[in-house]
């Protein structure tokens, strides 16, 4: 069974899960499909996990713990969030062998490094066997062919990564990676009505959207005071 896998190097969640594709079921053969995170948040209005502080620290922690719960080898480099297009749009040049984008994630989040050096650009390339790699990556094939794969995330509801689409069911994040493999395992069906009644719960109430919101009213600032 074909299983897309789409995922962007700049969440570190991406990196374990991709530390753990190998232990899917075999019946699991894994398509690599790299997209731009960002594209997606702006398509579905949201902010990533980084963008609000009290969720990024969280975050990040909650990634080294994770890491050290499953043994994954793990240093943050020396920021984030960071541009990933150049990332992206190499393993795309490397056709997304497998291989190849397991060793730009280990470049990244197993080693700490980030591409923003020529000479840290080099060694990665280098070892990717890519010659000539700035102008590989800036070719209209590797633009477009990232734009075609965040575009057909997006048509197929892809809100996050990682995450695995198995047929028209999609299993998000790191910890969704055991759901998915028992979804397969079980046939690619859900067993148990509750899964198929709880998808269809109604909505009791909603958020107005923030421009729709009635302005908030404006409070004069008293100097010399809290507030």
């Amino acid at each position: 069974m074909i299983v897309d896998w789409y995922f962007d190097f700049v969440s570190p969640f991406a990196y374990l899960q991709s530390e753990r594709l190998a232990g899917l079921p075999p019946k699991m053969t894994i398509r690599y499909r790299p997209v731009l995170f960002a594209a997606l948040l702006d398509h579905h209005g949201q902010k990533g996990p980084a963008e609000i502080d009290g969720k990024r620290a969280f975050s990040y922690r909650f990634v080294v713990w994770q890491a050290k719960r499953q043994g994954i080898a793990l240093k943050f480099p020396h920021e984030h969030p960071f541009n990933p297009l150049p990332l992206l749009r190499l393993a795309i040049a490397c056709e997304c062998a497998p291989d190849a984008v397991h060793r730009i994630f280990r470049f990244v989040w197993r080693d700490g490094r980030l591409p923003d050096l020529p000479i840290e650009w080099a060694e990665l390339t280098h070892d990717l066997g890519i010659a000539d790699a700035d102008a590989r990556i800036a070719t209209p094939g590797v633009k477009d062919a990232l734009r075609r794969n965040t575009e057909e995330a997006i048509a197929r509801g892809v809100f996050g990564v990682p995450t695995l689409a198995v047929g028209d069911e999609l299993f998000w994040g790191n910890d969704a990676t055991e759901m998915a493999a028992d979804y397969v395992a079980g046939g690619c069906r859900w067993s148990d009505p509750e899964y198929a009644r709880v998808s269809a719960l109604p909505v009791g109430a909603a958020r107005k959207p923030a421009d729709s919101a009635p302005a908030p009213k404006r409070r004069t600032k008293i100097v010399g005071t809290a507030g």
